[in-house]
């Protein structure tokens, strides 16, 4: 199966097209892009067993080509399943992330469940905000992020002064702050980019229920 998406958006120059699948590289400059998008893509594909091609050309726009093999087994119909609920709540989260679109819409789905929020684009705002006595019931923290401290060191640093504090990790890479030998350091709550409205409601509970 071939899914081709195209833009007509000002192209790719060609000294970076064979780095846009590369983890983290961006041409965003610092605090504007995560250079993971087009990565897990690529990752996506991969595990699937597939190919992806891009061609872009100045000026006049990008098409990125996904090959996907068909699949060996027919698809389940479920009759009659009634979703799970999405359990919300009322609690208080401080949401930190240094891409704006994914924090607005990590925002947008906390408001939709009932939690009222704070916000920081880095470690040295939530610290400030944190610094101000504000109170909170969660840290909901990127791993990744520009500046001094990534999330793992923001969490250790925040539990200095709040011992008890509950922390929801997300990353869209597996990295060393948060995984040791391919397994999660014991009792750290890690949701993956990207995940869906009752993923992040049910690990959010798991946390402040714990």
């Amino acid at each position: 199966v071939l899914i081709a998406v195209s833009d007509t958006g000002t192209g790719i120059p060609a000294n970076m097209l064979t780095r846009v699948f590369d983890p983290f590289f961006t041409s965003k400059g610092p605090g504007k892009g995560t250079g993971l998008g087009l990565s897990m893509v690529y990752g996506f594909i991969k595990q699937s067993t597939g190919h992806i091609k891009i061609y872009s050309e100045e000026g006049h726009g990008t098409t990125i080509k996904m090959y996907l093999p068909p699949g060996k087994t027919a698809a389940a119909v479920g009759e009659g399943v009634t979703p799970s609920t999405i359990e919300g709540g009322h609690e208080t989260i401080l949401v930190v992330e240094d891409d704006r679109l994914v924090r607005d819409y990590v925002l947008a789905q906390l408001h939709s469940l009932g939690y009222v929020t704070l916000q920081a684009a880095n470690a040295a705002e939530a610290l400030a905000i944190v610094a101000t006595g504000k109170a909170f019931d969660l840290l909901f923290t990127d791993v990744i992020m520009p500046g001094k401290l990534n999330g793992r060191q923001l969490a250790d640093e925040v539990s200095k002064t709040r011992p008890d504090l509950r922390v929801v990790y997300t990353s869209g890479y597996t990295e060393n702050a948060i995984i040791h030998h391919g397994r999660l350091d014991s009792g750290v709550l890690l949701l993956a980019k990207p995940y869906r409205k009752s993923d992040l409601a049910r690990i959010i509970r798991k946390a402040l229920n714990s």
